[in-house]
């Protein structure tokens, strides 16, 4: 695991042509050189994933004769204002920390919405975590989960599902799978029983937990525990690879699911999440019936 280290000051780029607070002026290299690390091969692979979602007409540019969809390296540079060879740094993983004004300037070059503009500035200021390790779930925190009436489970970081209550069991047969698969993207990803419970809104439920699922893994790429899940769910899911690959990002939000139980037949569910107070690695997630006397 790389430290988290000071970084030294690189004038060599050009600087924006508006003014910035001094903090925020200059783009860095980091002390050990411009060796790849995890996290800034991540940052780079967003980067170009987003170039190449772009449409160079939308832009005013000739379509011309393109090896790669998208715009190309030197046309997000020039539109950023940045040098092409500072960008094709950042696009190769190199450890180079851009400043946020570089940062801004790249959202605004690839088109990110909010969500995206917040994770790549997040990626960029990454910083050396722990080792993961599984987290437990406080009496508290069961006790309250098993006296919901409505289906309700606990997930900790890597999404690992930690605590239910009995009507989340009859929805999802948690009890049924060994503890090291209880993980929700393990779970809503490889397991026929999740095909079954979501039905023909699976395929786009599974690639919305992909995208919700990005922006934490991208954070601990590094982390062997992050690692291995994710080739689990790349061996037992066909379309994973595929989905990974778009790398897109979303924020968790409320919203309707219908779900289908094994006895009750489909039922909409009004679901949304909270963050614990006693641990904010832990999170709450709750399916209210949309309709009375669903369940």
């Amino acid at each position: 695991m790389l430290p988290h280290l000071a970084v030294s000051e690189h004038s060599a780029e050009p600087r924006h042509p508006q003014p910035e607070p001094a903090e925020y002026q200059y783009d860095t290299i980091l002390p050990w050189g411009e060796a790849v690390t995890a996290t800034n091969i991540v940052l780079g692979d967003f980067l170009r994933a987003r170039r190449e979602r772009l449409d160079p007409a939308a832009g005013g540019m000739a379509r011309g004769r393109r090896r790669t969809p998208g715009l190309r390296r030197e046309e997000v540079a020039e539109a950023a204002g940045i040098s092409t060879e500072w960008y094709v740094k950042l696009e190769q993983g190199r450890a180079v920390a851009p400043s946020v004004t570089t940062i801004d300037a790249l959202a605004r070059a690839l088109k990110l919405n909010a969500v995206e503009h917040a994770h790549l500035r997040r990626l960029a200021d990454a910083k050396s975590q722990p080792t993961f390790s599984r987290e437990k779930v406080p009496s508290t925190i069961g006790n309250f989960v098993a006296s919901l009436s409505h289906p309700a489970y606990v997930t900790g970081r890597r999404w690992d599902i930690l605590a239910w209550n009995d009507a989340a069991e009859l929805l999802f047969e948690f009890s049924s799978m060994p503890t090291e698969d209880r993980n929700l993207l393990l779970y809503m990803l490889t397991d026929p029983n999740a095909r079954r419970v979501f039905g023909e809104s699976w395929p786009s439920e599974a690639q919305r937990i992909v995208a919700l699922f990005r922006p934490t893994y991208d954070l601990w790429s590094y982390d062997s525990a992050f690692v291995q899940l994710l080739e689990r769910v790349q061996a037992g899911c066909d379309e994973f690879a595929r989905w990974w690959k778009g790398h897109a990002v979303q924020a968790t939000s409320s919203g309707v699911k219908r779900l289908h139980h094994h006895a009750g037949g489909a039922i909409d569910f009004e679901y949304t999440t909270f963050q614990a107070n006693e641990d904010s690695r832990l999170k709450l997630a709750v399916y209210l019936p949309a309709t009375k006397n669903a369940l």
